[in-house]
């Protein structure tokens, strides 16, 4: 694709954001599998009820941009996703693995909160309003799911993590 105007620049973002939700959707229930933690299990599982929800608001920009979506591959998505599906396999602590588990979801937060940041200013730059704002909701859930991954870890799952590899 060529990168001449902001709108272009745009579209691939939109391009990269959807192949990273995609990838994720199919991720997110083998992460919910994985967890020990209830609370980390369940949050797996929440996040993937919301990506679903962000793949779809980014269809309907798309629709309404008149564009298309696939052909895709997000590189950094697939990256980091195979660095929490590693984690997934390492052997050893169980809830010492959970405390990995979210600081690999955490690392694909933080990919998705600068992909949803990047998207929604090129959004407003282009008088795109109302992408923008869906844009803007999405990156909301995604510090909101940021913020819940680290609550978690401080308040339990680290402590849990603490104490199983002080008894081995």
């Amino acid at each position: 694709m060529k990168l001449n105007t902001l709108e272009e620049l745009f579209h691939q973002e939109l391009q990269d954001l959807y192949s990273a939700e995609k990838q994720l959707v199919k991720a997110l229930p083998e992460l919910a599998r994985a967890a020990m933690n209830p609370e980390l299990a369940a949050g797996f599982e929440q996040h993937l009820e919301e990506t679903k929800v962000h793949a779809s608001r980014l269809e309907r920009i798309a629709q309404e941009l008149g564009i298309t979506l696939g052909g895709h591959q997000c590189k950094a998505m697939e990256g980091l996703l195979a660095e929490g599906a590693d984690m997934i396999h390492e052997d050893g602590e169980e809830n010492v693995r959970d405390a990995g588990l979210i600081g690999a979801a955490q690392r694909v937060e933080h990919y998705e909160i600068a992909g949803y940041g990047t998207a929604r200013a090129l959004a407003l730059k282009l008088d795109l309003t109302a992408a923008a704002e869906l844009l803007g909701q999405t990156l909301a859930e995604e510090k909101a799911t940021d913020e819940k991954l680290t609550a978690l870890a401080e308040s339990t799952v680290n402590e849990t993590a603490q104490a199983a590899s002080q008894t081995d």
